[in-house]
């Protein structure tokens, strides 16, 4: 099953199993969700391609003491409607479940209005916000549950992109997959997989983020061993500054992701990844030059 699959799925049981739930959807999504709409039309609405006026609609419902969540396309549910977001759900305290499809260019062959590799960084610059980016459809199922109504904007991030199995991820907690000498990455999401392919044969810790804010501060400062090395599957290299902020000692900060430039091209995501250096071959070679080719210990 992919993120995008369960993601309808669960909320589809929520909508079911608690009365507060309210879907708002943007022409995206809908036939995933026609059965539950036609038990609940009155809490599962589509305004059609009408993103600012859905963002408007969920700030109600939630006024109302429903718990909103909002489904479309990344650009569609967050640069188009990104006023909205500020306004109508942040000065007013509000809380929300905003869920996006396409980031950062899984729909790359519909071109470039239909990419969003800044959307991570737009949701960041929101206050008190959460951003969760799981790398399984059973983590995102897990950030779900534990952020859907706990009352704070929260946007979750699907992507085609997924890592081979699950892991054992908790709201908020950056998880230790291994730990090395050398150095330390912090791999986001459905990049976990090609980090550690990439990082094969280094002497690095490696440690998961599906919690992007707030950030797992702690366990960085506890985790981390020399320089630090962000492998993030958007643009804006976001997680740079909350790694400067929590390191309490001199050390080289770095960021893997999507380049902050234009994305014209068409293609697949595969092939953007190959041509972005994000895939297991490009983020290798961006480590051994960052960290040098330090082998791990015999044994380890």
């Amino acid at each position: 099953m992919t993120m995008r699959e369960r993601f309808a799925a669960v909320v589809s049981e929520l909508v079911e199993s608690d009365p507060r739930v309210a879907v708002v959807l943007a022409d995206i999504g809908v036939d995933r969700f026609a059965p539950v709409a036609a038990r609940h039309p009155e809490r599962v609405v589509n305004l059609g391609i009408m993103e600012q006026a859905a963002i408007g609609v969920a700030a109600g419902f939630a006024l109302e003491g429903f718990v909103p969540v909002v489904h479309s396309i990344a650009p569609f549910l967050v640069e188009r409607p990104f006023e909205q977001l500020k306004d109508d759900f942040c000065y007013q305290r509000l809380g929300g479940l905003f869920v996006s499809v396409g980031a950062s260019y899984d729909y790359a062959s519909e071109g470039m209005t239909h990419q969003a590799p800044a959307d991570v960084a737009l949701m960041s610059a929101l206050p008190d916000t959460e951003i969760l980016v799981p790398g399984t459809a059973g983590e995102l199922e897990t950030l779900l549950r534990a952020s859907y109504d706990d009352g704070a904007v929260t946007y979750l991030r699907t992507s085609v992109r997924a890592n081979a199995e699950d892991r054992d991820v908790e709201l908020g907690r950056l998880t230790v997959v291994r730990r090395g000498a050398a150095g330390t990455v912090v791999a986001v999401g459905p990049l976990l997989d090609a980090t550690l392919a990439a990082a094969d044969g280094l002497d690095l810790t490696v440690l998961y983020a599906t919690t992007v804010s707030p950030f797992d501060g702690a366990t960085l400062a506890r985790e981390a061993a020399g320089d630090v090395l962000v492998v993030e599957p958007y643009a804006g290299e976001v997680l740079v500054p909350a790694v400067a902020g929590v390191l309490d000692r001199p050390a080289r900060i770095g960021s893997i992701g999507v380049p902050r430039r234009p994305l014209s091209r068409y293609g697949t995501p595969e092939e953007h990844e190959r041509a972005l250096g994000l895939d297991a071959a490009g983020i290798g070679e961006r480590l051994r030059r960052f960290f040098g080719a330090w082998p791990r210990p015999r044994g380890a």
